[in-house]
């Protein structure tokens, strides 16, 4: 008799259906939690990227000996003639045990020097960290490469205008819904190209 009434009770049905859904329900939340946050994130790293090309190509190059050798006096290029791809293949620019240290990207088109300018480095650092504050200077690549843009003897300026490549990579995001297991999950890489303009200066508008 009393098995038969246990058998037939209703009244904590409700609660039962609450428990079994409420895991699905939050877990459903957090993840539209998170997908807004993850684009929210990445919509950041592409701005802190775009924010950092700009003020690349307006300040001092991080290769520092391209601001000043001149192709037509020390490289045999005829003044005002356009510096092949040959003299200047490119250069990339990192972070280096907390320096920026420069590599060449062909070493026979280096006679510059891959000497880096570690206050520009940073300057660019600075500038994104305004738009993305967890960025590190690990994060942060900066390529120089040939554009056809320039000529030989340049009086006024860098015998070459590069384009300008930054690139934020190895960003990661935290999630919500992994916050317990400690799992972060890795950002795609950003990258934002800008030709250099007057490669001279510490500061940019905006």
């Amino acid at each position: 008799m009393i098995l038969r009434r246990l058998i037939k009770q209703t009244d904590g049905a409700s609660g039962a259906e609450f428990a079994l859904v409420l895991p699905v329900v939050l877990l459903f939340l957090f993840g539209i939690i998170d997908a807004g946050r993850y684009a929210w994130e990445f919509n950041k790293a592409e701005k802190a990227t775009q924010v950092g090309a700009r003020h690349a190509v307006v300040t001092d190059l991080v290769p520092s000996g391209l601001s000043t050798y001149s192709f037509a006096v020390s490289g045999g290029i005829p003044q005002g003639t356009v510096v092949p791809i040959t003299a200047f293949g490119g250069i990339s620019c990192s972070d280096s045990g907390g320096s920026a240290s420069c590599t060449c990207t062909d070493s026979s088109a280096c006679a510059f020097g891959t000497t880096a300018n570690d206050t520009a480095f940073t300057g660019i650092v600075n500038r994104m960290q305004q738009v993305m504050p967890v960025i590190g200077r690990e994060n942060v690549v900066i390529d120089y490469s040939w554009s056809g843009l320039g000529y030989s003897g340049d009086p006024n300026g860098p015998d070459v205008s590069p384009l300008v490549n930054v690139q934020l990579q190895d960003m990661s995001y935290s999630p919500l819904t992994l916050f317990l297991f400690g799992v972060d999950i890795p950002l795609p890489t950003a990258s934002y190209s800008l030709t250099l303009e007057d490669g001279n200066g510490t500061q940019s508008e905006g």
